[in-house]
């Protein structure tokens, strides 16, 4: 039943979140506000707004010191919104889907206690979203239209409801996007919320310098998920050149005695570090102790 002065997207996104187990009315909400004010909720939670910056500054005019965040909730935060890294491939795989999908519960692949589920409705709908981490920042990096929102209800709800900062493109303009921006070195992850009905719902092409989820892990708010790969280094190959050094945005490569070694605790295994080494030295090997790869396609194959 069509609801009068609601918008469609928002009755799509009303719809799915009644048939979404577990999925309480104040999830809802939350995930209306994510969506319908997105750039004002990233902008206050990564501490860009305005009248956060205000609100700090008046706390160290007043003497009030800053309470030091604590472990449990940097932890409860991330098991409720997080992000898998990806390589370059797996992302091509995610924006060529051509038919709806459900997997539930990828308990060993996306290793969080809530919101790991793949289900993909139109999965041929795909907007280009201003990023609003980018958006946030004085002097982001360019571009900014390179968040993948995959997939209704999420696609048509961002859309109607951001049409300035959003446009429809295709799964080939999207494929266009993510090696644009694999070239300037930055990190892909499938992004998965528990206000977006507990599931996946874009891809961001994440640098360190922009990206909120990044700035999070690297601080010790444990957000982002290894892809279940690492980087290995052929000793033979490597000329000792440091250009992965320089493009890896997890500090997970070092030089040592003209000898390059990858730090296995900091890498994600996000694979941008071969394609800037010149002397193909660089792979990417599976390590059950970085977690199962989100191999789409065997995925599908498992369920079907």
């Amino acid at each position: 039943m069509k609801i009068p002065f609601i918008k469609a997207s928002t009755q799509a996104f009303i719809k799915e979140a009644r048939q979404t187990p577990d999925y309480s009315p104040l999830d809802f909400l939350h995930g209306y506000i994510y969506g319908r004010w997105i750039y004002l909720y990233i902008s206050i939670g990564t501490g860009k707004h305005p009248l956060v910056k205000k609100y700090i500054a008046l706390k160290k005019r007043l003497g009030i010191k800053p309470k030091e965040k604590s472990a449990t909730a940097s932890i409860g935060m991330s098991e409720t919104y997080h992000g898998k890294a990806i390589p370059l491939n797996t992302a091509k795989e995610l924006v060529q889907i051509n038919e709806e999908i459900n997997i539930p519960d990828l308990e060993q692949v996306i290793p969080y206690t809530q919101a790991r589920s793949i289900v993909m409705k139109n999965p041929e709908h795909i907007v280009a979203l201003d990023c609003p981490c980018r958006t946030a920042k004085e002097n982001p990096c360019m571009p900014i239209d390179v968040c993948l929102v995959v997939g209704d209800p999420f696609a048509s709800f961002i859309r109607e409801h951001h049409p300035d900062r959003s446009r429809e493109i295709t799964p080939d303009e999207a494929i266009d996007i993510l090696k644009a921006e694999d070239e300037r070195g930055h990190v892909h992850h499938a992004f998965f919320k528990d206000a977006m009905l507990q599931r996946f719902y874009a891809i961001c092409n994440c640098c360190e310098c922009c990206c909120g989820a990044m700035n999070a892990h690297n601080h010790g708010t444990p957000m982002l998920a290894s892809s279940g790969y690492v980087a290995q280094i052929d000793e033979d190959m490597c000329i000792a050149c440091e250009a992965c050094v320089d493009t890896c945005q997890f500090g997970a490569l070092e030089m040592e005695n003209f000898s390059m070694s990858v730090v296995y605790e900091s890498c994600m295994g996000c694979g941008i570090c071969i394609d800037k080494c010149d002397q193909a030295s660089i792979t990417l090997v599976a390590d059950e102790q970085k977690g199962i790869p989100l191999e789409i396609c065997a995925l599908m194959e498992q369920v079907q």
